[in-house]
């Protein structure tokens, strides 16, 4: 430094002026901070600074030199400079240079980023700063301010210095106060600065700092931003610790992507960073509850390979998940390996494992976990008392499933109307009505309402123990429940139809109608075939005349079946109320028979032209076993009326419409034969006499002779049509199932007069040996195993 003094009027005095001042600078050194030297004269002065040790006062001092207008030295000596804000760390204190003191430098950071807060006010004061801050002094500061915007400010300002450098517990302090304001892309810009300065320091000097974020952010559930911080750090090469690990883990666990948390645990285990206890308690039940149970199972094993001991958090999940699951022995395996441990299982671990039992069917391991769990002081809750008591109940266990209702009704607990119900419905379905109705009264008084299913079960019960009157006061509270109960009142009339309890079935219909409950007309069918088969003839035209009368169509079948009673009618007054049952038919057939007993005057046309029209207006493609079923009848009757030629017209028509397609074979000169198997009697008679008399034209008329005749009967008809034939002395020689006889002998036979005769005229047979024949001989046609659809020897004679 070079001082100039000008004015210097008396040069000489100059050493003595000098000696003057030094000794007031000496004086006044332990006051002044810094002096300045005037005297009236020019001179230069000029400064050698370096560093010495005084013995006495242990400062630093400098060489001052005072240089005359030549620029000779005119005196030397030591002095002292002020200091320079922003060169020096120090302070003077008199003649003493004393260290500025961490605290009063992070206080006066503070002062100044307090009330600046950000922005080129602030960075111009910081500037401005009479010392040299370093990162102990913004770190410090740091942890002392509270806004996290301020101390963003002053980190980016601390960035910019020459004296700078990354600071793991700075980063650290600044990401705490980022995360306590949950300034979170804050966080990830100051991340992103992070990377930037590891890539020239190396990453592991900031390893704690890495690490931390990804905990922040993944505990505030940035699991994607996480994930790609997470990528970052391993791209840096950083060390990953087990917290972070962990952490990164749960967030994606509790956010539903155990494949992603699967894959953290992968890279994991290739960094050689070994799962604690915390990490097991982790992974174990989240990849339990997403269904990895295998994956769950096998870290399970390996935490205890590694000698730790799992938690009953664990064992809960594995538990739950194996049971829910469907895999019970893995699931029981674990329970008791869990009480091996010395823990006890919860109240929700037992229901877990008792539903899951119960769900599978197992109901005796069930009931066992049951017992343990009352036993371990736990109370079942309303819910496992109703699974326990409607599993038993559906099972067919009612003596559990009542016991432990009855225990559910002593713990308070009111039952649930599916509870109810189920135990209902199966003793209803075992016959119990005592029980049955007993729980349902409790039900009713309980304000409970009964499902549908509930009132079925009981009213199908009562039904078929043939308590109508009950029944009839139980419909009636369900109709006023609001239910729809016609389908229910026709349910019980069928019961009543198929026991055969013809009496109380018109007596429910009755109360049905009384109650202005309807029935669908297939009941009615039912109800009135029953009181068919019942003789009931008189209670039965009411109910086809409302058969009828609601648009019903008498159908072929129902129409042969009332014949098929007539038939078999031995009393007078009975067979009046049956030709008026077919009257009220109102079907074709009834018209057809009408006409077929009239006269030709009335008719106006030939039998055999009337008998085809009538079957030329049949649908044989909805109603060719109907067809049969009523010629077979008919012939039967036609028959028993003496009306040979009639039947014998029926059957020709029949014949060439195919009815009876394989009932008449020739085969050439070899044999010829009749198939009667799938005829009633009358039927099967008819069919022989016509069909003898055409292989009789064949043979006299046009000398053709087959070697045997045949006659298929069948073991029933068999001794019918042999005792028709015995009558004129045939040839035809009887064995088990066939009247056989050879062509020549038959030809001989054919050329008697009384064949003749027997062929174009009556059959000699009596009405009531007939009538005999039909019941006893040929049950086929009695209606009692008559039904909706044809009888089976007429459909197996489709089949033929």
């Amino acid at each position: 430094m070079l001082l100039f003094y000008r004015n210097l009027k008396h040069t000489r005095n100059l050493v003595e002026i000098y000696r003057n001042y030094h000794g007031f600078l000496s004086a006044s050194r332990n006051t002044a901070g810094s002096f300045n030297f005037n005297p009236k004269g020019p001179c230069f002065s000029s400064r050698y600074y370096y560093s010495g040790k005084n013995t006495s006062t242990d400062e630093w001092t400098e060489e001052v030199e005072y240089l005359d207008e030549t620029g000779n030295i005119i005196y030397s000596g030591k002095g002292i400079r002020s200091v320079e804000p922003g060169l020096d760390d120090h302070v003077m204190v008199g003649g003493l240079k004393k260290p500025i003191l961490n605290a009063s430098a992070v206080a006066k950071l503070v002062e100044i980023v307090k009330r600046w807060r950000w922005g080129p006010d602030m960075e111009t004061q910081l500037d401005k700063l009479q010392f040299i801050p370093n990162m102990t002094h913004i770190m410090q500061a740091l942890k002392v301010m509270e806004d996290s915007d301020a101390s963003l400010s002053l980190f980016r300002w601390a960035k910019r210095q020459p004296w700078y450098k990354p600071n793991d517990a700075c980063y650290i302090t600044l990401f705490d106060k980022l995360n306590q304001s949950r300034d979170f892309d804050g966080i990830q810009s100051v991340f992103d600065d992070m990377v930037l300065d590891s890539g020239e320091n190396g990453a592991s000097s900031l390893f704690n700092a890495y690490n931390r974020v990804i905990q922040y952010l993944a505990k505030a559930e940035k699991f994607e931003v996480a994930f790609c911080c997470f990528k970052k750090i391993q791209e840096s090469g950083c060390i990953v610790d087990t917290g972070t690990y962990n952490s990164l883990i749960t967030v994606f666990l509790n956010n539903g992507f155990p494949y992603k948390a699967f894959e953290i645990y992968e890279n994991m285990e290739k960094a050689g960073c070994s799962l604690d206890a915390s990490s097991y308690e982790l992974m174990i039940p989240n990849l339990a509850k997403s269904g990895r149970l295998d994956a769950a199972f096998k870290l399970f094993q390996q935490m205890k390979v590694n000698n730790f001991r799992p938690g009953f958090g664990i064992f809960a999940s594995l538990v739950d998940s194996m049971g829910k699951a469907g895999r019970l022995d893995t699931s029981l395996k674990i329970y008791t390996e869990m009480q091996g441990f010395g823990l006890r299982p919860s109240a929700t671990m037992f229901v877990s494992l008792i539903e899951s039992f119960v769900k599978a069917g197992k109901l005796e391991t069930a009931l066992r976990l049951w017992d343990e769990m009352k036993k371990s002081g736990f109370r079942p809750n309303y819910g496992l008392y109703t699974m326990i008591v409607e599993s038993h109940a559906k099972s067919g266990k009612l003596d559990v499933a009542m016991s432990v209702f009855s225990d559910m009704e002593k713990a308070g607990f009111l039952p649930t109307p599916s509870t109810y119900s189920s135990l209902l419905e199966m003793h209803s379905a075992s016959g119990h009505v005592d029980a049955a109705m007993k729980l349902y009264n409790s039900m009713t008084n309980a304000g409970l309402r009964p499902g549908l299913s509930t009132y079925t079960a009981l009213l199908t019960l009562l039904a078929k123990k043939k308590l109508l009157d009950v029944s009839a006061k139980i419909l009636l509270e369900m109709k006023a429940m609001g239910y729809s109960v016609d389908v229910n009142a026709s349910d019980v009339l069928m019961v009543y139809i198929k026991d055969g309890s013809v009496d109380l079935a018109l007596r429910w219909l009755r109360f049905m109608g009384s109650s202005a409950i309807r029935t669908n007309n297939f009941i009615i069918r039912q109800l009135f075939e029953s009181c068919m088969k019942s003789g009931l003839y008189e209670q039965a035209k009411p109910l086809l005349e409302t058969y009828v009368n609601s648009s019903a169509k008498v159908d072929l079948i129902l129409y042969t079946s009332i014949l098929a009673h007539l038939v078999r009618c031995q009393d007078e007054n009975n067979e009046r109320h049956l030709m008026s049952i077919l009257s009220a038919t109102r079907h074709k057939a009834h018209a057809f028979m009408c006409g077929l007993f009239t006269g030709p005057e009335q008719r106006q046309q030939p039998v055999l032209s009337f008998v085809r029209e009538f079957f030329q207006g049949i649908d044989y493609e909805l109603e060719e076993g109907a067809s049969r079923y009523f010629v077979n009848v008919l012939l039967n009757y036609l028959v028993l009326m003496g009306q040979i030629n009639r039947a014998r017209c029926v059957w020709k028509v029949a014949y060439e419409n195919k009815l009876f397609p394989k009932a008449i074979v020739f085969d050439q000169h070899i044999a010829w034969s009749l198939d009667v198997r799938n005829l009633s009697v009358g039927a099967a008679l008819i069919a022989v006499v016509h069909t003898l008399h055409r292989f009789r034209k064949r043979m006299l008329y046009y000398g053709v002779v087959p070697r045997r005749i045949k006659l298929v009967t069948g073991p029933t008809l068999k001794i019918v049509v042999a005792q028709m034939l015995s009558s004129v002395e045939s040839p035809f020689e009887v064995s088990k199932v066939v009247l056989r006889a050879p062509g020549d002998a038959v030809l001989d036979w054919f050329k008697k007069p009384i064949v003749q005769q027997f062929l174009l005229n009556e059959i000699p047979s009596r009405a009531d040996i007939l009538m005999h024949k039909l019941n006893i001989l040929f049950p086929t046609s009695a209606p009692e195993i008559r039904s909706l659809s044809p009888p089976k020897p007429l459909v197996a004679g489709k089949a033929r």
